[in-house]
């Protein structure tokens, strides 16, 4: 596919164009060398139809989920991609948005709003991120019905529905693994007249959640992910509110229900993952972050970094018009928040200079551990357009960035039998504008430097979040 003439600083738009071709290529052509350790697979999941019935989504964030896998094996790679097929696809297939999305909403009559808050009759497009539990793979967005896939041939398998009476409207698409009861790690928030977050852990081989904690609270935060060190897990309640009840009423989508509050306090409510007690409540000036990057125990201090914005204005910045986003990127700042435990106070600082987003790490060996490295998506123009490689001991950087090209999430793959913690490659689905299609870029970790490249047939659309599958 041949992308149309753009101007400077515009080309990523293609990123924003949909992708309905479902693709499978047994061998993509190769410049460089693939590591031969590299076996399994990359999988991500992208929003990649972006028109229902001829209309436009409002919002990135409501585009129809679609995997692509990226299969190694010997040094040579094979592609395939398949729409997700959850009820919104099926609607989508005939024509219809039946079903709330994040910012764009259906037509439909109040009773039929209030009854989509408050009853599970709510989108199931899990166009944010995957996950593996024990030998089931599901993809995820912010609504609590995760689809389960067959992580080889992409087979839609079905809902996982889960074994527990456990009520909830909204949850996070970035649940933890805990290591140690081999259990997924997530929390869900209830929506009523009192509402309350729910923490909980989920065994492998299971799909009945233990829960962990719970707390009442009376206008519950957006909270996109959120954080888990060896003995706590962390909910950063940002100052972005909603009342429950005006949500059913308000007649507008999902997330334009929320208010941002900047005279409020972000509260880092933590809590003990041992017995389930709130471990305190700790203030501090407002924020807003999609996404955290680690944290870990030092002490008596808790240590939480995570891509911090000064408010919520990314969101409306995500908006789509034709041919892309209304705004500019946002910038972050990568933002470390340290908690005396015992005294109640909570210290920021910045780890690094730059517009940062989209963290991963050596998740295996380092997530709730004190660490070295993060891998990020960078941009100060009007898109992302390069990768970052920071040292958060530090704040030193290293960069990749090629004219024309737009990568997405830097996703860490570790050597096997290599100790270093950079000791491995780098994986990021790029965008080519310039030749109007998607490649796979390899990167050493520890260099981060091109490895090789794998030229995927056509262009992929922009997308969150995905998992390297052995």
């Amino acid at each position: 596919m041949a992308t149309t003439e753009a101007s400077a600083g515009t080309d990523y738009r293609l990123g924003f164009r949909s992708q309905d071709e479902e693709t499978r290529v047994d061998r993509l052509p190769v410049t460089g060398e693939v590591p031969a350790w590299l076996t399994g697979a990359l999988v991500r999941v992208t929003p990649a139809l972006l028109e229902v019935g001829g209309r436009r989504m409002a919002h990135w964030f409501d585009g129809i989920a679609m995997l692509n896998r990226f299969g190694f094996a010997d040094g040579k790679v094979s592609y395939a991609s398949r729409f997700l097929e959850s009820g919104a696809y099926q609607d989508a297939k005939e024509g219809e948005w039946r079903h709330g999305g994040f910012a764009t909403d259906p037509c439909r009559s109040i009773f039929k709003r209030v009854q989509q808050i408050f009853s599970p009759d709510i989108t199931d497009n899990p166009n944010v991120n995957l996950a593996r539990i024990g030998e089931r793979y599901i993809a995820m967005t912010e609504t609590p019905m995760p689809v389960e896939f067959d992580a080889e041939t992409l087979d839609t398998v079905g809902h996982l529905d889960y074994a527990d009476k456990l009520k909830a409207h909204v949850t996070t698409a970035h649940p933890h693994h805990d290591r140690d009861r081999d259990e997924l790690v997530n929390y869900v928030a209830r929506f009523s007249r009192v509402s309350e977050y729910v923490l909980y852990g989920m065994p492998a081989g299971s799909t009945k959640r233990r829960v962990v904690a719970r707390m009442p609270v009376k206008e519950p935060a957006y909270m996109h992910a959120f954080g888990m060190s060896e003995r706590y897990l962390i909910l950063a309640e940002y100052p972005l509110r909603v009342n429950p009840l005006k949500l059913a009423f308000s007649g507008r989508p999902f997330i334009e229900n929320y208010t941002w509050r900047p005279d409020e306090p972000t509260r880092f409510q933590v809590f003990d993952r041992a017995t389930g007690e709130l471990r305190g409540t700790y203030e501090t000036d407002a924020f807003f972050c999609f996404h955290h990057v680690n944290a870990f125990e030092r002490g008596d201090e808790l240590v939480i970094d995570l891509c911090a914005y000064a408010d919520p204005k990314v969101i409306d910045s995500l908006y789509l018009d034709e041919s892309g986003p209304r705004g500019a990127v946002q910038p972050t700042e990568l933002r470390r928040y340290t908690i005396d435990l015992a005294g109640g106070s909570v210290r920021a600082e910045s780890l690094t200079d730059g517009s940062l987003e989209l963290p991963r790490i050596d998740y295996a060996r380092r997530n709730t551990r004190d660490y070295a490295y993060a891998y990020f998506t960078g941009g100060d123009t009007d898109w992302i357009d390069r990768l970052v490689k920071v040292d958060v001991r530090d704040g030193t950087r290293s960069e990749w960035h090629d004219d024309g090209c737009y990568p997405g999430e830097p996703i860490f793959v570790r050597r096997p039998g290599d100790e270093a913690e950079d000791g491995g490659v780098v994986l990021s689905v790029v965008l080519d504008a310039n030749a109007g299609r998607s490649f796979l870029l390899v990167l050493d970790a520890g260099s981060f430097e091109e490895v090789a490249r794998a030229e995927a047939p056509h262009h992929i659309p922009f997308g969150f979040h995905g998992q390297y599958f052995r």
